[in-house]
């Protein structure tokens, strides 16, 4: 037989518990080359650089080539 509580949990404790499960807010950088909005540890969608590293090919009008 599966192990079943007791009593059953109130509320504000099953609350508090689930309260450690919440998503968080992305943290948002500035590409060190062009200054635009980029989220941490992904490729810039601008310029393409990553770590000091070329990784995506970007042409004038942001298309890739």
């Amino acid at each position: 037989m599966p192990a079943l509580p007791k009593k059953q949990l109130s509320k504000s404790k099953q609350r508090s518990r689930a309260s450690h499960y919440k998503s968080k807010a992305s943290s948002v950088n500035k590409c060190s080359r062009c200054n635009s909005p980029v989220l941490s540890h992904r490729v810039c969608p601008s310029c393409g650089w990553y770590k000091d590293r070329y990784v995506i090919n970007r042409g004038a009008n942001g298309d890739s080539n």
